[in-house]
């Protein structure tokens, strides 16, 4: 058997993959760890009972914005790093603009507001659990992110599981605030982007194991 039959016989079964494949995958992957997400957090910690009013105030949007734009930018990062050789700069960069915006607007908060008053902006009634709660949701969006780049080709493994990470954590910050109640901007900008961060790690590290080939 020659070099060409034999490449033949290996590719002759091939057939083109739809220009989609990728996006359709981290759609499904995603969307049901998403769905795995929200009920969780319905069913564990549920949704704040001030709902409908919350989002008559500036201060909802301005958090539902802020983890609106982590999670499109983690998604995405997943969809990128799905590539061999994929680069997530962009998708960090727009991460980083987002938390320094985020940043400027808790600034401008703590210096128009009382000292005294510094406490509750800062660490609210559930600093203790914001972040913990945050990780927990992110864990069913993690496991779909790590099926999403198990079934494509990404390359750089510790960078894929901090996209998957991040973009889980970010995904789970916007369910929680569907049941947090916590308004305050420096409040927001600290533990939010911890669980964030930290589910970002917890990808970095898994990510060099469950993603290998």
């Amino acid at each position: 058997m020659t070099t060409n039959d034999l490449i033949a016989r290996l590719t002759g079964d091939l057939k083109p993959v739809p220009k989609t494949a990728v996006i359709q995958r981290v759609g499904t992957g995603l969307g049901i760890s998403l769905a795995a997400s929200a009920l969780l957090m319905w069913l564990w910690l549920g949704l704040r009972p001030d709902l409908m009013e919350a989002t008559g105030t500036m201060s909802f949007w301005i958090k539902f914005a802020y983890t609106l734009i982590l999670a499109a930018a983690g998604a995405w990062a997943v969809k990128r790093i799905a590539h061999p050789l994929g680069s997530i700069r962009v998708n960090l960069d727009l991460m980083v603009a987002a938390i320094v915006i985020i940043c400027f607007l808790a600034i401008a908060q703590l210096m128009a507001a009382p000292r005294d008053t510094y406490h509750i902006l800062l660490a609210g009634h559930t600093v203790t659990v914001c972040t913990f709660n945050i990780v927990v949701l992110s864990l069913p969006l993690l496991v779909g992110a790590f099926w999403v780049l198990r079934g494509l080709a990404p390359t750089r493994l510790t960078v894929a599981g901090a996209a998957a990470g991040l973009a889980a954590g970010a995904i789970a910050s916007l369910v929680y605030s569907f049941h947090c109640d916590e308004s305050a901007m420096p409040f927001i900008a600290i533990w939010y982007t911890l669980g964030v961060l930290v589910s970002g790690f917890i990808g970095a590290i898994t990510g060099r194991f469950f993603l290998r080939w």
